[in-house]
């Protein structure tokens, strides 16, 4: 069994292949798989990934499925005692491996996480998560709120995947999110490393800059986090959670191109607010963020002005 599997989803990565399966192949821990889906492709993906030999990988070319269903076959496929999850657009430092994996190995984490960089307009900025103890849900439901919702800075032990069937939901944009909560809930130690190991590049055409209609996903997003979160998690926690995520997509509505879409977007979420959480203008997570944002996101005329100036310069 190999210590960790690490799962590539490729859709039309030409650009960034390269150096995402050169950190791989090069990683300090060297007992890995790596297992590259190559979903449907139609650019040179195919060609590169072909171009690398190393016994390690295992590849698998198959038609255009989404990245839910592609991270899943990756799943059934890892032999690895850990799994991690790498897009094909980004890329780990070449001791992602053995930090994680020592982590885990010496404090019986099911989960570890790491801090991570943004990388834009050659830009590199850190991004720090609080740090915490090693500790679980159920003793220490605040973390809900300290770890972000990508999968991808973190090792998942498999058995903690295997046992309890926890897979990416399919036929659903921003599947990320519950796919993490679940996992939260379930692992009985999660650890972190204070140090930024994972490489995210943020480009037009990543995840975190296209917003279409599919951004309207996000409410039935919202609607499993609430089922993963229910009875194990405090009230007050999760509506923190959630408004969180809600008025992060809210923000992001900036980039929806289409001025019907996206008003009919900052509509709805305000609906969804409205009739979900009671008072959540009033909730402490507006006490951690600048006056100015506040003031915009609690009107929604304001908002909508926002975005439509800020979507004329995109």
């Amino acid at each position: 069994m190999e210590k960790i599997s690490i799962i590539v989803p490729v859709y039309n990565s030409e650009k960034y292949l390269n150096k995402c399966i050169n950190n791989l192949i090069k990683q300090t821990l060297t007992d890995i798989e790596i297992i590259i889906i190559n979903d449907g492709s139609v650019d040179n993906s195919d060609k590169i990934i072909r171009s690398y030999k190393d016994k390690r990988i295992k590849y698998l070319n198959k038609k255009n499925e989404g990245i839910a269903v592609t991270r899943n076959k990756g799943i059934k496929k890892a032999t690895g005692k850990y799994i991690t999850f790498v897009d094909s657009d980004d890329y780990i430092d070449i001791t992602f491996c053995e930090k994680m994996f020592n982590k885990a190995e010496k404090e019986k984490c099911d989960i570890v996480i790491c801090d991570y960089y943004n990388i834009n307009n050659h830009s590199k900025n850190i991004i720090k998560l609080n740090s915490f103890k090693n500790s679980n849900l159920k003793n220490n439901p605040e973390m809900i709120n300290l770890i972000n919702l990508g999968p991808c800075n973190k090792i998942y032990s498999s058995r903690l995947l295997k046992e309890n069937k926890i897979i990416f939901p399919e036929n659903t944009k921003y599947e990320d999110a519950p796919f993490v909560c679940e996992c939260l809930v379930k692992a009985k130690n999660i650890g972190k490393i204070d140090e930024p190991l994972s490489y995210f590049n943020i480009h037009e055409g990543s995840q975190t800059t296209t917003r279409d209609e599919k951004i309207f996903d996000i409410f039935k997003v919202a609607d499993l986090i609430k089922s993963i979160l229910n009875n194990n998690v405090p009230k007050p926690i999760i509506n923190y959670f959630l408004i969180s995520l809600l008025i992060n997509y809210l923000v992001q509505s900036r980039y929806i191109k289409i001025n019907e879409i996206r008003n009919e977007f900052i509509n709805s979420s305000y609906n969804y607010l409205d009739q979900n959480i009671l008072k959540w203008k009033n909730n402490i997570y507006f006490k951690k963020i600048n006056i100015f944002k506040v003031l915009v996101i609690k009107n929604k005329f304001l908002l909508k002005i926002y975005c439509n100036i800020y979507s004329l310069f995109i």
